[in-house]
């Protein structure tokens, strides 16, 4: 015993150590995932916003964001007219009033006629989410439509430019036609894309509220195929065909020397690879954040937390997992309470026992060790308390033998009335039932002294062979134990109600479990237990109340 018990408190150490440190790991990995953005970046703010929190984001994310896109394609149309096509010049070559006074008007009014779109149009199609209102299907339409009018917007008004600009410079020199219309072309289909990809990232809380009230209507989202070869007939497709332009139209018009059509080439291949980038990286962006997401989430899941869910602001195949995720914690939500009702009724053991195979009727032989338990007095008890003080003082007493038998890994089988019946060794087997048995009896007794002195109970403890099963019919069943020890139990019970512990087990119990157990119980003279023709040997637990 001395030799074994030296290196216990260093084992104990060192494991307590290395529990600390992964719960550490867990605690620091659970600290990242609950800051996670729930709609995948920290500029779209949090779920709880209110509406017009949410509005004032949404319109300045838009506003920025959109205006920078712009800015951007102006300045690849300038790059592409001053660098790759610098002859004729649009600036030396035309008239004052075309480059300085027509373009600059123009610039103008399309950022108003845009801004107004952004702010009139759009805001009105999504004027429910900012009053906090549920949205109808016509609601969900137009939000799911949202970014695909903004880019139809922005292809209007550069379209408009590109056949305005074409025909002014056309009618000045014919050379400019082709030069002209593609630049102005290319700008505003990327541009138009951009876009539509930045007032989706912008519209996901939006969304979120939308997809919240059910499925969107069929076809409002292009798919993430439709998504992803949008941006690639923008990013590579069309670049790819404008070189091919370029050439074209040098060998037509034979208007640029080598070295033009060299710099034309070499600046549109290097436009397209930097814009063929931006646009994919954007896009692989949209698509890889829901996935994110959802795999914070599963391990949220992995780890026992059933609360994880994910907000679903896509509305493509990535918003049908999210909402499949959902689905699934549901269930397994749903799957957790049924289990751990299950369990509430007929212990956990059993319920896990049911869970690996279908339960049927019939049972096994077990080696058990069965302990009953009922209060003294419990008649007059009943006849003068209230029948709530009653039930309050029952679940107190009844608490305590659950939690202890639990901690000896033993099974609570029946409560009756006042009583209860406890079982070692079924439906999980166990090494010396006896020793849980006692040593569950030895905490019950004291802790019930201390803890519930109003309930005073006796109990008794056998142990031997028993036939443990299910019993009824098919269509309802318990599971229980039927055999001696269990009526040993029951008179042993009565007899420790003259006994100082009150808690009185039979000698062969005793004698059956650990040196380290029985010195807690004292031999005693064997008794004629009620119902039987023999005397049975029995031992009480030493120590008085």
């Amino acid at each position: 015993m001395s030799t074994d018990s030296n290196p216990a408190p260093s084992t104990d150490s060192n494991l307590a150590q290395r529990l600390g440190r992964v719960l550490e790991r867990l605690t620091r990995q659970s600290g990242r995932l609950s800051r996670t953005p729930v709609y995948g970046s920290l500029l779209l703010g949090r779920r709880t916003e209110s509406p017009a929190q949410r509005r004032a984001r949404v319109q300045t994310i838009l506003t920025t964001f959109i205006l920078a896109v712009n800015a951007i394609g102006l300045a690849l149309a300038l790059l592409f007219a001053l660098v790759a096509f610098p002859d004729p010049s649009v600036f030396a070559d035309v008239p004052w009033w075309l480059p300085i006074l027509v373009a600059p008007l123009y610039v103008v009014i399309a950022v108003a006629l845009g801004t107004w779109r952004l702010h009139i149009r759009t805001l009105d199609d999504l004027r429910w989410a900012t009053e906090g209102r549920q949205p109808d299907r016509d609601d969900q339409r137009n939000t799911m439509l949202t970014p695909w009018r903004i880019a139809l917007t922005h292809l209007v008004l550069w379209g408009v430019a590109t056949v305005l600009f074409t025909t002014l410079y056309g009618l000045q020199d014919p050379a400019f036609i082709p030069r002209v219309g593609l630049v102005l072309a290319f700008c505003g289909m990327v541009v138009a894309t951009t876009s539509y990809l930045v007032a989706e990232f912008a519209l996901r809380p939006v969304a979120a509220a939308a997809l919240a009230a059910g499925k969107p209507p069929r076809g409002l989202a292009p798919g993430i195929m439709g998504r992803l070869m949008t941006v690639w007939m923008l990013g590579s497709g069309v670049p790819m065909l404008g070189i091919c332009f370029i050439a074209v139209f040098s060998l037509l018009l034979s208007n640029l020397s080598a070295r033009q059509l060299a710099i034309a080439v070499l600046v549109a291949s290097v436009v397209s690879i930097v814009v063929g980038f931006v646009l994919m990286w954007v896009s692989a962006w949209l698509t890889a954040t829901p996935v994110r997401l959802v795999r914070a989430a599963l391990k949220r899941v992995e780890r026992g937390d059933l609360d994880a869910n994910v907000v679903v602001f896509d509305g493509t195949e990535l918003g049908e997992l999210q909402r499949g995720f959902n689905t699934m914690v549901d269930g397994l939500r749903e799957r957790e309470r049924v289990r751990d009702l299950f369990g509430r009724h007929v212990g956990r053991e059993v319920a896990a026992a049911a869970e690996l195979e279908m339960p049927r009727l019939g049972g096994e032989e077990r080696h058990v060790a069965v302990l009953f338990i009922d209060i003294v007095g419990s008649t007059k008890m009943v006849t003068s308390r209230p029948p709530i003080e009653v039930v309050e003082l029952l679940n107190r007493f009844f608490a305590v033998i659950v939690e202890e038998v639990d901690n000896h890994e033993g099974l609570v089988n029946k409560f009756e009335g006042d009583a209860a019946l406890a079982i070692f060794g079924a439906p999980v087997p166990l090494e010396c039932p006896e020793d849980n048995a006692l040593a569950a009896t030895r905490t019950i007794a004291r802790r019930l002294r201390r803890e519930v002195p109003e309930c005073p109970a006796r109990i008794g403890v056998g142990s031997g062979e028993v036939v443990a099963g299910n019993v009824g019919a098919r269509e309802r069943f318990e599971y229980t134990v039927i055999g001696e020890p269990v009526n040993e139990a029951a008179r042993l019970a009565e007899l420790a109600r003259s006994e100082p512990s009150r808690a009185i087990a039979s000698a062969g119990t005793v004698t059956a479990a650990s040196e380290r157990e029985q010195r807690f119980w004292r031999i005693g003279k064997p008794v004629r237990l009620r119902g039987y023709d023999e005397r049975v040997p029995i031992a009480s637990l030493i120590g008085g109340r």
